[in-house]
C-alpha cells in the first residue's frame, strides 16, 4: 500500500477538508429541493423534465460509485478527490448558461459526476490517513456528523439564498468553497492507491453503472407508477440481471472491481445493514415531515427548515462521541441501539403526529440514533484492507444511494396509499370535488391544496387530515423496519467486536 505516513495535526486538517467537502456535497443534494419552485417558475419545465431535474443526480452516483472507486484505487484517491471538486465547481459555475430545463438537467448530471468521485473519495482516503482504528473511528463519527448536519442546514442555506438572490445562487454557493477545497487539498492530502490492483474489468464496468442505474431507477418509477408499469418492470430485471453479473464476476475474480466478499464478514454486514436502513427510515421521513410542516402547518422553506435542525444538532454532539461510547459499551450495543433509538423515534411521531413538539422529540431520537452510524462507517472502513479502502467506500456510499432510493419509494407509497384512503370519493363529493378536481385532490397533498383554494376549506381540512394521518403510518413503518434491522445487527455482530483493532 503505498500510502506517506501523515503527521497529527495534518491529519486532522486533512479531515477538515473531507469534512467540509462532505459538507458541501450533501447541503447541494437538499439545496435543489428548495429551488425547485423558482426554478419551475422561470423556465417552465414539464412534468417529465422536472422529474428528471430530481433524479438524474442519484443516477449518476449511483451509477458511477463502484467505477470511480476503482479508479480511484489505481489511479489515486487524492487525484480523484481533487478532480471531483474540479469537476463539482465547474458544474455550478456552468449554472450561469443554463437557460434552459435540459440545461439544468445536464448540469445536474454533471454534478453527480463530481460528487461520485467526491463522496467515497472522503472515505477511503480517512481509511488511509487513519492507520490508528481508534483515531479512525473518531474521524468517521466527524464525517458522519457533517453528513447529518449537510441535509439539515441544505433547506436553511436554500431558504436564505432564494430570499436574496436568484434560484441561481443555489448552484453558484458551491463555487467558492470547490476553489478553496482544491488548494487545501492539494498541500494537505497525502495520495494513496492499490499498488497491486490486478487487471481492469471492462464488462463489470459496463455491468456494474448499468445495472446500478436500472435499479435505483425501476425503485423511482415503481414509487410513482406501481409494480404494474412496464418500465419498471423492465427496468428491474435489466437490474437484476446485471448486478446478478456483475456480482458473479467479482465473486470469481482474484482482482474484482467491487471486493464483494468483504460482505462475508458479520461486522462489515452489519454496518452496511445499518447505513442501508438509517438512509431509508431518514429519506423517507424527512421527505414527509418536509412536507407537513409546509403544507399542512404553513411554515416558509426556511421555517421548516429551522425547524429540521434537532436532528442535526443531536447528530452532531453524538457521533464524534459515538466510538468513545463504542469503546466502553461495546460496538454492537451501538449499532443495534442506534437503530433502536431511531425506530422509536419514529414511533413518536406514530402515536402524536400532532403540533411540533412530538415531532422536535422524534427528531432529537433519530438524531441520537444516528450515531451508530459513524460506528457503521468505523465498522465498515476498519473491516477492510488498506488496499481495498475503495472498494468499501463504495459498499457503503451505495447503501445510502440506494437506502435512499428506497426509503422515498417503499415509505413514500405507503404514504401515498394511507392519503389516498383518507380521501375517499364520496367525502369529496359531498365538498362539491368530482372528476379531475377529485384526481388531483387525491394525487397529493399540494394538488388538494390549489383545488382547495377554488373549492373552499372543506376539502383542505380532509387533506391535511389525511396527510397527517399517512405521516403517522408511514413513520409507524419506518419503526418497525428499523426495529426489525436493529435485531438483524445485534445477531451479526460479533459480540467482541473491537473497534481497536485494524480488521474484523
Amino acid at each position: 500500500m503505498t500510502v506517506v505516513a501523515t503527521p497529527v495535526r495534518r491529519r486532522w486538517a486533512a479531515l477538515a477538508v473531507l469534512s467540509a467537502s462532505l459538507l458541501l456535497v450533501v447541503i447541494d443534494i437538499t439545496l435543489l429541493n428548495v429551488a425547485l419552485p423558482a426554478i419551475s417558475e422561470d423556465l417552465r419545465p414539464g412534468a417529465v423534465q422536472l422529474l428528471w431535474m430530481v433524479d438524474v443526480y442519484a443516477l449518476v452516483v449511483a451509477g458511477l460509485l463502484v467505477t470511480v472507486s476503482a479508479l480511484g484505487d489505481r489511479w489515486g484517491r487524492k487525484r480523484m478527490l481533487i478532480t471531483g471538486f474540479a469537476v463539482f465547481g465547474a458544474a455550478s459555475t456552468a449554472i450561469l448558461w443554463a437557460h434552459s430545463p435540459g440545461a439544468v438537467i445536464a448540469v445536474r448530471a454533471l454534478l453527480g459526476v463530481g460528487g461520485a468521485m467526491i463522496m467515497p473519495s472522503t472515505l477511503s482516503l480517512i481509511r488511509t490517513l487513519f492507520t490508528d482504528a481508534r483515531e479512525r473511528a473518531t474521524a468517521l463519527g466527524v464525517w458522519a456528523a457533517m453528513a447529518a448536519v449537510g441535509s439539515a442546514l441544505g433547506p436553511i442555506v436554500g431558504g436564505l439564498l432564494l430570499e436574496r438572490f436568484s434560484w441561481q445562487a443555489a448552484f453558484l454557493v458551491n463555487v467558492p468553497v470547490m476553489v478553496v477545497a482544491i488548494v487545501a487539498g492539494v498541500f494537505l492530502l497525502p495520495e494513496s492507491r492499490n499498488p497491486r490492483p490486478g487487471r481492469w474489468d471492462a464488462l463489470g464496468t459496463v455491468l456494474s453503472i448499468a445495472g446500478m442505474v436500472a435499479l435505483v431507477y425501476a425503485i423511482k418509477r415503481i414509487s410513482e407508477y406501481g409494480l404494474a408499469d412496464a418500465a419498471s418492470l423492465v427496468s428491474l430485471a435489466v437490474a437484476v440481471a446485471g448486478l446478478g453479473w456483475f456480482v458473479a464476476r467479482c465473486l470469481r475474480r482474484p482482482d474484482p472491481l467491487l471486493e464483494i466478499r468483504l460482505l462475508r464478514r458479520p461486522s462489515f454486514s452489519a454496518g452496511t445493514i445499518t447505513a442501508l436502513t438509517t438512509e431509508i427510515a431518514m429519506a423517507g421521513m424527512m421527505l414527509l415531515l418536509a412536507q407537513w410542516m409546509q403544507l399542512v402547518q404553513g411554515y416558509t422553506p426556511l421555517e421548516t427548515g429551522v425547524r429540521l435542525l434537532p436532528a442535526a444538532l443531536a447528530a452532531l454532539v453524538v457521533s464524534p462521541l459515538a466510538p468513545s461510547i463504542a469503546t466502553r459499551v461495546g460496538a454492537r450495543p451501538v449499532l443495534a441501539g442506534g437503530l433502536v433509538i431511531v425506530g422509536l423515534g419514529l414511533a413518536v411521531v406514530a402515536v402524536n403526529p400532532t403540533g411540533y413538539l412530538p415531532m422536535a422529540i422524534s427528531l432529537v431520537l433519530i438524531g441520537l440514533g444516528m450515531g451508530s452510524l459513524a460506528i457503521a462507517s468505523a465498522v465498515i472502513m476498519a473491516g477492510a484492507p488498506p488496499e481495498k479502502a475503495g472498494s468499501a467506500a463504495a459498499i457503503e456510499e451505495t447503501s445510502y444511494e440506494v437506502g435512499g432510493a428506497l426509503g422515498v419509494a417503499v415509505l413514500g407509497s405507503i404514504a401515498a396509499a394511507v392519503y389516498r384512503s383518507g380521501l375517499p370519493l364520496d367525502a369529496l363529493a359531498a365538498q362539491g370535488v368530482t372528476g379531475s378536481a377529485a384526481s388531483t385532490v387525491r394525487e397529493s397533498i399540494g394538488g388538494a391544496l390549489t383545488v382547495a383554494s377554488q373549492a373552499g376549506s372543506g376539502v383542505a381540512g380532509l387533506a391535511r387530515q389525511a396527510f397527517t394521518d399517512s405521516l403517522a403510518v408511514t413513520c409507524a413503518a419506518g419503526a418497525v423496519i428499523a426495529l426489525i434491522a436493529a435485531v438483524g445487527v445485534w445477531l451479526l455482530t460479533p459480540r467482541d467486536l473491537d473497534l481497536s483493532s485494524s480488521q474484523h
